[in-house]
């Protein structure tokens, strides 16, 4: 397997989820919680799958990073053919949609798009809340590529298994991608940084920051036995681990 970053930066956030980019002059100075924001492209002998979505952050040229990313690899967006979404926060999804004069399409448009409708369903009871942008989640959700997942656990093909494992939402997902001797995990925003596996702490930003604590020590010693590679969506320094 590949795996690639798609880095869109590192960030400051601030109470109503607004993205600050880190730059040289800033990442002193800068209030609010800091992380990246790093959606994954893995590349099979089967599917190029995309984990998560991002927050569609633009280069000076108007460009998104991911599509930079992905140029630089030879990958056109018609080459995805999963998008994976461990769950809707806006810093998750944007990606999916590209607006357009005529109203918006699908960015990835030969993929399979997998949302948990059990996550739509506690999304849509959000409303007001500032992790969301409705304007793209109706979008997304509007495009016919959608696979809804209604299951708690399974298999989305013989190399991708898929668990609701609740935590930082009631019903965000994580996924195993398996190929020859390698496990990927991404455990999204349950195991967005490094630092939750040194610090065994129930945060408050998350629904359920205590089942989320219980499940990163779960993971961390299976990935300890089974030599899992752990891919972190927010942390400031590296995107993934080798255990």
């Amino acid at each position: 397997m590949k795996i690639i970053p798609l880095k869109e930066g590192n960030f400051s956030t601030n109470k109503t989820k607004d993205f600050t980019l880190l730059i040289e002059e800033n990442a002193d100075t800068a209030k609010g919680i800091k992380m990246s924001v790093t959606p994954f492209l893995i590349i099979t002998e089967k599917d190029v799958i995309l984990l998560d979505g991002g927050i569609g952050w633009k280069n000076k040229s108007g460009k998104t990073v991911i599509s930079e990313i992905m140029e630089g690899e030879n990958i056109k967006p018609e080459n995805v053919t999963k998008v994976l979404l461990s769950h809707l926060h806006k810093d998750h999804i944007e990606t999916t949609i590209t607006r357009t004069d005529n109203g918006f399409e699908a960015t990835f448009p030969n993929a399979e798009i997998f949302i948990q409708k059990q996550e739509l369903d506690y999304a849509m009871n959000s409303k007001g809340s500032h992790s969301y942008n409705f304007d793209t989640l109706e979008k997304l959700i509007e495009l016919d590529n959608i696979v809804w997942m209604d299951e708690d656990r399974g298999s989305i093909t013989d190399e991708i298994y898929f668990e609701v494992a609740g935590g930082h939402t009631p019903f965000m997902q994580v996924f195993w991608i398996r190929e020859g001797e390698e496990t990927i995990f991404y455990g999204a925003d349950d195991l967005p940084q490094e630092s939750y596996l040194k610090y065994h702490l129930a945060y408050k930003s998350d629904f359920d920051g205590r089942k989320a604590m219980e499940l990163r020590q779960k993971w961390q010693k299976e990935a300890i036995e089974n030599h899992w590679q752990i891919l972190l969506y927010h942390d400031l320094n590296k995107s993934m681990l080798q255990f």
